[in-house]
């Protein structure tokens, strides 16, 4: 049977806290093997991983970058000299990018100013991501489309008019396009998640690939999604939730990545095939426990079997109750003990 595998993307962005080696480290950890014990399943482990790059020029306005940044996950003084200090250089990105490659993995960037584009003259990401705050940002996405690598869209501060405007600028390039449904609320409350957005997405933007980005708690919601018809998920990771930055406890560490990633794979398999069938694994179970036709007294060899003396028992190896025309008004060539099966052998 095919199953189509969900494109599941590792979102690093800035949780690698201006560090390649943890960067690195972090790719690892999205590569190692995913198995489901019971079944002793090997799964895919994740397809892709996902960095930001920022261009601190074109990011706030002046004030707000030279404002102080008093805060248990600061990394500077100001909050300019936080970003700066988080900030990885185009050679950097170029570096966890081949690391990635090497192990297998896509590489996506979201790029958030027209300035980053620089980076494209070092490697080629295998897709660009809008980020949700940039989707009303129509001369990056211009920019980005231009390009005509494959894009990814969040819509987490969207709504129709933003991602059809969205759309109108990229689909002039090309139409290499995904769009997530995304709430940016960090984390997301349950009651703002509304994951039938991806059912509306399929239904009026069903020529795009429909996926979703995940910010709530634990792991649950990608797999639901899946279940919904996403065909790509991402989801913050981190190597751990304790670590300095204000992502990470948001973020899903080694073993939520390796639990999120097993039950989307396994949902795959769950969702099969439009149909209603006999699975052919299951025909043991059909023949243990379902009913048969049985009798309900003693029955001896030349008796005539009536309805009245009937009812269902297990096994389902005999005679089912739609068949009940071959039974009644048979005569018994054997004797039958009560509250046993009636086979076709003891039937004239």
């Amino acid at each position: 049977m095919n199953r189509k595998s969900t494109y599941i993307v590792g979102e690093i962005g800035q949780n690698h806290n201006g560090s390649v080696e943890i960067a690195k480290q972090m790719v690892d950890m999205v590569t190692r093997p995913v198995r489901e014990e019971d079944f002793s399943l090997d799964l895919k482990p994740m397809d892709a991983v996902k960095m930001t790059k920022r261009d601190l020029d074109e990011e706030l306005t002046a004030s707000q970058m030279n404002r102080p940044y008093d805060s248990p996950n600061s990394f500077g003084r100001t909050y300019g000299e936080h970003r700066a200090f988080l900030e990885l250089s185009d050679e950097a990105h170029f570096e966890v990018y081949q690391y990635a490659k090497e192990r297998g993995l896509d590489f996506v960037e979201t790029l958030c100013a027209r300035g980053c584009l620089s980076l494209l003259k070092l490697f080629t990401p295998d897709r660009l991501k809008v980020a949700s705050r940039d989707l009303t940002n129509l001369p990056l996405l211009a920019a980005l489309a231009e390009t005509k690598i494959p894009i990814i869209l969040s819509t987490g501060m969207a709504g129709k008019k933003e991602l059809d405007d969205a759309l109108a600028v990229i689909t002039r390039y090309h139409d290499q396009i995904a769009i997530l449904h995304c709430v940016s609320q960090y984390p997301t409350h349950p009651d703002n998640l509304n994951l039938n957005t991806i059912l509306y997405l399929k239904e009026h933007y069903g020529q795009y690939t429909i996926g979703f980005s995940d910010h709530t708690i634990g792991i649950a919601a990608p797999v639901v999604a899946v279940g919904m018809g996403a065909e790509i998920i991402e989801k913050h990771i981190t190597l751990d939730r304790h670590m300095k930055g204000t992502d990470q406890a948001g973020s899903l560490g080694p073993d939520g990545v390796n639990r999120m990633v097993r039950d989307i794979r396994i949902c795959e398999r769950w969702m099969g095939v439009k149909d209603i069938y006999i699975e052919p694994g299951v025909a043991s179970s059909k023949v243990k426990l379902e009913r048969s036709i049985a009798t309900l007294r003693e029955m001896k060899a030349g008796e005539t079997v009536r309805v009245e003396d009937l009812h269902m028992l297990s096994p389902g190896d005999g005679f089912k109750w739609s068949q009940l025309d071959q039974v009644v008004g048979k005569t018994l060539k054997c004797d039958i003990p009560k509250n046993e099966i009636i086979y076709p052998d003891c039937l004239q």
